[in-house]
């Protein structure tokens, strides 16, 4: 998969940008704040429906405008040729349409063209809490199976829908409904609850395990250490994935229905779900010591960097299209040999890669500018120009 051309209309410090993508390796030069990254964050909505670097569409329309707008034109191996756009209007949100048709559904995008994003952010996936790293992973997963977003999204509902009985009970004082009725009222949703959360924990130890196989020899290679690597899915059963999958999902519902009897009285108490895939944990370790709490800045730095190279080699290997890769600004926190590592790795992937970056570093030893497959530009205030230095 790659992208042909992106359009900005009134993004961040863009007013109207248009950029021609060379098909390999792009880098963008510029200094902080010049609006590099935003010319990739705009592919990202493109792509993913939101924001890499912010959570608030308000937050990256224009100052003085109230709406933006983005269009890319795509190629791909199972799509032919495709037009994307997306615009957003304060007070009328968001609207997608593929060759200027409305896409019905915001989720109907994600995974149409799959895309990796290493940026400095990332380090809160070592460093951060479970939220971090489940939204890591929902993500990751929801590229590759649309099946498994749309669990996502109706588990959320059914707990949404869950905890608001669970609520009224909670603050009900006097009014408050026997025990018993409480459990009549719960059980529909329990039911609906363990359905779609044991499909989610099955699909969330499968990539861990996954995940596991990839990302040892990545690491060692990105970091020159020789140190051991080992991701933990701590979910409220262990799930060998190895077994068959009626037998997996079996023994999660079995003990997630245990679990939400042996957590009723406490549900009641608290007003909310306490147990589920929801809560889980996924946890990284560097020779059996957990990275999160006793890594070095280094270790964190390098095996965030390694987590999103395992999920670039994953979607290669498991999409017929590659997946799309971006780089911002994540070769300033990196030594000299980190940096010829990376670019080495780069240049091993076959689809498209955009990389932004302060200062030139030395992307000419290992890209030919010279051929049409890359494209090197450099920004300054929002304007973009290609760089013809040799």
């Amino acid at each position: 998969m790659r992208i042909q051309e992106v359009e900005l209309f009134h993004f961040r410090n863009h007013h109207h940008t248009k950029v021609t993508w060379a098909p390999h390796i792009n880098v963008i030069i510029g200094p902080n704040g010049a609006g590099k990254t935003s010319v990739i964050d705009a592919i990202h909505y493109l792509c993913m429906s939101r924001s890499f670097v912010t959570s608030s569409d308000t937050h990256v329309v224009k100052q003085d405008t109230k709406s933006f707008l983005l269009k890319g034109r795509f190629l791909g191996q199972i799509r032919a040729e495709f037009e994307l756009s997306l615009s957003y209007s304060r007070g009328e949100g968001k609207k997608i349409f593929v060759n200027e048709g409305p896409l019905e559904k915001l989720s109907d995008l994600i995974g149409m063209v799959p895309v990796v994003v290493l940026s400095p952010q990332d380090q809160e996936l070592t460093k951060g809490g479970p939220v971090e790293r489940r939204a890591f992973i929902d993500a990751f997963i929801s590229q590759l199976s649309n099946r498994y977003l749309r669990d996502l999204l109706e588990y959320r509902q059914i707990r949404r829908q869950r905890n608001k009985l669970l609520q009224q009970y909670a603050e009900g004082g006097s009014y408050r409904l026997d025990k018993n009725t409480m459990l009549s009222y719960l059980e529909p949703w329990n039911e609906q609850m363990i359905r779609v959360g044991s499909r989610i924990i099955n699909k969330r130890a499968q990539l861990v395990e996954q995940l596991q196989e990839v990302i040892g020899p990545i690491f060692k290679n990105i970091s020159g250490l020789n140190l051991h690597t080992r991701l933990e899915y701590d979910a409220l059963v262990a799930v060998d994935p190895h077994s068959a999958e009626q037998d997996r999902i079996h023994s999660i519902e079995t003990a997630y229905r245990e679990s939400l009897e042996e957590n009723f009285v406490r549900e009641l108490d608290r007003g909310q779900s306490l147990v589920g895939p929801h809560r889980d944990e996924i946890v990284f370790y560097l020779e059996e010591v957990e990275l999160r709490r006793y890594g070095s800045q280094g270790q964190h730095r390098l095996f965030a960097l390694a987590l999103k190279l395992a999920q670039l080699d994953i979607y290669t290997n498991e999409l017929e299209d590659a997946p799309l890769l971006m780089l911002d600004d994540v070769f300033g926190d990196l030594d000299g040999e980190r940096v010829s590592k990376l670019l080495e790795h780069l240049k091993s992937h076959q689809g498209q890669t955009f990389i932004t970056a302060a200062h030139p570093i030395s992307f000419g030893d290992y890209v030919d500018f010279s051929s049409n497959d890359h494209l090197r530009l450099t920004i300054e205030s929002g304007t973009i120009k290609e760089d013809t230095t040799s």
